[in-house]
């Protein structure tokens, strides 16, 4: 078996233990927070029959294991019950409402990475001149302010002051779009409507810039000092002795071995912004998974938590799993390794 097929084996099996965890936990303290979740669902005017009769529909009457038990079982039909939030199906509400999330996050981690790295990669090649001051100083700037605040700072300059971007939604009301994927940068790309396509990019743009952000920080801030401590290294002293250029020396002789400790720290930061959406998705009124979750919260719609965690924290093992993979494959310690270590 071949080193990068067992690190795989092992990561998905980790996974899957992890997942386990996750599903108890939220499992228990979802059951512990205060409040009757029948009542909240039925409302003050409910009677105590209507109420009754909701508890024992999902439950809630009986031992939490018993209740944990009813929720594998289920699960494992792929059937994540019923929201009392939406009255529908938990599973279609994830299929309707987790492509806008993705999107927009794959969208801020295109982002994050595109304008991250080139960053780290400026400030070390100019260490200590005013390049790399200036990116120090922008990096700063985006990781200590939270994605909400850069939300409301870029709404008010871009969508308010100067109206050059939407305030809103995921598309203007005049497109008709089939939705396939949920994707509307490819389902409208798929249907050759390209006048959608520049409309719904429109509309991406700023949430995804303050969901970027803090990452586009971290990401320079870490290349960079991964970059400094390579540029250290006497294979780099030898290039630069022999008179390659430093571009050269910068983009392939010490990015590529300073790119694997930033890019596990960027995997997380990736998979961290699915937590993160959900304040962007509120101020820009994006229908997303995230803002379907802070409701469902609210109201302690038990199926609807319970799915929508089990989505992200999935999503999340997916992204750590697709780092590892990509790490194994620039490093070739891993890849042409006898044995992977956890």
């Amino acid at each position: 078996m071949s080193p990068v097929l067992s690190l795989l084996l092992r990561r998905l099996g980790i996974s899957v233990i992890v997942l386990i965890g996750v599903s108890m936990l939220i499992f228990c303290i979802a059951r512990v927070i205060p409040g009757d979740p029948a009542r909240i669902a039925l409302g003050p005017n409910a009677t105590g029959e209507q109420i009754e009769k909701l508890r024992t529909e999902l439950h809630l009457d009986d031992s939490l294991i018993v209740q944990y038990g009813h929720f594998v079982r289920d699960l494992a039909q792929f059937d994540l019950g019923t929201s009392l939030y939406t009255n529908r199906p938990v599973t279609l509400d994830i299929v309707e409402f987790l492509p806008a999330t993705l999107e927009l996050v794959i969208v801020a981690g295109i982002l994050m990475i595109a304008i991250g790295l080139p960053l780290g990669i400026l400030s070390a090649r100019y260490r200590d001149r005013w390049p790399d001051h200036a990116v120090r100083i922008l990096a700063l700037l985006t990781v200590s302010a939270p994605s909400f605040v850069w939300a409301v700072l870029l709404m008010l300059a871009f969508a308010f002051y100067l109206p050059l971007f939407p305030i809103a939604g995921r598309i203007s009301d005049i497109y008709e779009i089939d939705r396939v994927t949920g994707f509307l940068l490819v389902d409208t790309l798929v249907a050759g409507n390209f006048s959608a396509f520049a409309n719904a990019f429109w509309h991406i743009v700023l949430p995804a810039v303050a969901l970027a952000l803090s990452g586009i920080g971290q990401a320079a801030r870490l290349t960079r000092a991964n970059m400094v401590e390579t540029y250290r290294k006497p294979y780099i002293e030898m290039a630069q002795a022999y008179g390659f250029f430093p571009a050269r020396i910068a983009n392939h002789y010490a990015f590529k071995p300073s790119l694997i400790p930033s890019l596990t720290i960027i995997g997380l930061d990736f998979a961290a912004m699915l937590g993160n959406a959900f304040l962007v998705e509120a101020v820009f009124a994006w229908p997303g998974l995230s803002r379907y979750g802070v409701a469902v919260i609210l109201r302690k719609d038990l199926n609807a938590i319970m799915g929508t965690v089990l989505i992200i924290a999935l999503t999340f093992l997916i992204v750590n799993i697709i780092v590892d993979l990509l790490i194994a494959f620039i490093n070739p310690k891993i890849r042409h390794s006898t044995r992977v270590g956890s």
